[in-house]
């Protein structure tokens, strides 16, 4: 089938940010869609509901009411099960049934795509990408998984955009394998740590994204990423020893700067982890004849992404700082990121799905206990579970138990909304509170809910 030969697509789980964001560029490109989502059955959700009907996205609770004889394809998200009353009702009117990364492969071929792929980073480069090349005057289209603090600010849900361009950026899973479905212009492959995938399996989806990788691919070379070994030896890659080398890395505030070569940059971000991704930006721009000039002051005016090492604000002396962070890696950089900039940090984080808390908790322990400062905290409530079939044969505390027994300060708050005030006796001037956790929609609401009671 030539999904895009059809113009009327209805998605399942059309909530979660990367079901949303193909919704929002078929929407985008004069396709009629639909969806919908366990979410629109709380009322707290309505708001995602709003967003996406301003995108011309009609919304429906999970009840097959919105599905007619006149839709002609529809998108399932992963986590729908068979069994799901919508997907009964679409098989019994032979409405061909897609998966996300099918409909992504779809777009993508269609484009001059930019994937960005690894098991860290990949929302932020993405984002950072498309600042860079909107500002240089590239306008490319955009699918990815965290909304763009840009877009947010013109009404947008941020994680989806039309371009004038024939490019287009997308965020790569590799969690699902569904990245080894996508035929890009250009591949890029930011790192490899533990998060989803048994590192065999991480290696031969990784070594597929480069073979499917058509015109560049470019990995980077700092040791640490650890996939240079997947390297086309392109000139453009990036990172230690190639021409796309940060060097002279330094970080005050909320703002890192560092050099390539003669460029000077400045991001107003912080961590080493993100002179990392500017540099793979850096190194697009390069491919596309952008000048590296114009890219390095573009990427000085990045306004992030929403919960990737957003700054929430400072109260009563505490730096509040919500993200995204959710793998071993992830949890530690994000980590060190905030004691460059707080004499104490006291992090949270919420776990979600009980297989893969299980899968990262030997790692998750190792790189904390590594990570963290005699000063230093760290929280966690019970594990987010989104719903469906699973054994709930693991929780947080006994990450937290793991911990104290390195002799971390481990502390376990079970509800999440008793969490501020089971801490706010650790909480004093010049520390930071670092509030991380992935998958649950309602995260940002939490983080400013935390902020707004501080």
């Amino acid at each position: 089938m030539d999904i895009l030969s059809k113009n009327n697509f209805f998605f399942i789980g059309v909530g979660g940010a990367g079901m949303s964001a193909i919704a929002q560029f078929l929407s985008g490109t004069g396709n009629v869609v639909a969806g919908s989502d366990r979410l629109f059955t709380n009322p707290e959700n309505d708001y995602i509901k709003d967003q996406l009907e301003a995108e011309n996205i009609k919304c429906f609770v999970q009840d097959a009411s919105g599905i007619t004889e006149e839709t002609q394809v529809m998108v399932a998200s992963t986590a729908i099960e068979d069994t799901n009353v919508e997907i009964k009702k679409a098989k019994e009117l032979n409405i061909p049934i897609v998966s996300r990364a099918e409909m992504l492969a779809a777009i993508c071929a269609s484009k001059k795509t930019i994937a960005i792929g690894g098991t860290s980073g990949k929302s932020t480069v993405t984002a950072m990408m498309f600042h860079m090349l909107y500002e240089c005057g590239v306008s490319p289209s955009l699918i990815t998984g965290a909304g763009l603090s840009s877009l947010i600010e013109k009404g947008k849900i941020g994680n989806a955009y039309v371009g004038e361009s024939d490019y287009l950026l997308i965020e790569a899973d590799e969690s699902d394998g569904s990245l080894v479905k996508y035929i890009p212009h250009i591949g890029v492959l930011l790192n490899k740590d533990k998060d989803h995938l048994e590192e065999a399996a991480l290696d031969k989806v990784f070594n597929t994204f480069r073979d499917n990788s058509n015109e560049y691919f470019i990995v980077n070379h700092n040791p640490i990423a650890k996939v240079a070994e997947f390297s086309k030896k392109s000139p453009f890659d990036f990172g230690q020893g190639t021409r796309f080398e940060g060097t002279d890395f330094d970080q005050k505030g909320f703002a890192i700067t560092f050099k390539v070569g003669e460029q000077e940059v400045m991001l107003p971000t912080i961590g080493e982890h993100n002179m990392e991704n500017a540099l793979a930006c850096l190194a697009v721009a390069d491919i596309l004849k952008v000048d590296l000039a114009k890219a390095a002051a573009a990427l000085g005016t990045y306004p992030g992404i929403y919960r990737r090492h957003q700054l929430l604000g400072e109260k009563n002396g505490v730096i509040v700082i919500d993200d995204y962070a959710h793998n071993p890696a992830k949890i530690a950089a994000s980590i060190k990121s905030a004691q460059a900039v707080g004499a104490k940090v006291i992090a949270w984080f919420q776990p979600h799905g009980f297989k893969p808390t299980k899968f990262i908790r030997e790692e998750l322990v190792q790189e904390v206990t590594a990570c963290m400062r005699p000063e230093d905290q760290m929280w966690m409530s019970e594990i987010y579970y989104a719903g469906g079939t699973t054994t709930k044969d693991i929780s947080a505390n006994d990450l937290i138990q793991d911990l104290k027994e390195n002799n971390v300060q481990a502390f376990f708050v079970e509800e999440r909304n008793n969490l501020l005030e089971s801490m706010r006796a650790q909480l004093s001037e010049g520390s930071v509170l670092l509030l991380m956790g992935a998958r649950d929609p309602s995260l940002e609401k939490f983080g400013k809910d935390v902020f707004a009671q501080l």
